[in-house]
């Protein structure tokens, strides 16, 4: 299958903002639930956001500060990341299914 891929991440300072968006093979991904993950240094993966046709998700630790919208005519699921804190460094990955990009890394400095 086509890999997503994720793009956007760098290097900000906290209280800053990035948005990272993730490309899915075609237009099909319009309607596919599509969720955002990330694995901070030294710890296990965990779930930050998440789209499907009619609702939105957020891990609580992300609530307000963090969200996830559709651009359909780029087929991209994107994540707006306001306000971030040094403990939102991470490598972030999008899914789809059983389908994941590589990740795009995020690192926020105090």
């Amino acid at each position: 299958q086509v890999p997503l891929v994720e793009s956007g991440g760098g290097w900000v300072r906290a209280g800053e903002s990035l948005v990272l968006s993730c490309e899915g093979p075609g237009r099909t991904f319009r309607w596919n639930t599509v969720g955002w993950f990330r694995q901070p240094p030294g710890k296990e993966r965990e779930f930050v956001a998440s789209i499907d046709w009619n609702s939105v998700n957020y891990a609580d630790s992300v609530k307000g500060r963090f969200t996830i919208f559709r651009e359909n005519a780029k087929n991209t699921v994107s994540l707006q990341m306001n306000s971030l804190k040094p403990e939102d460094t991470a490598v972030y990955y999008c899914n789809a299914g059983d389908n994941w990009g590589k990740g795009t890394l995020v690192t926020v400095s105090s």
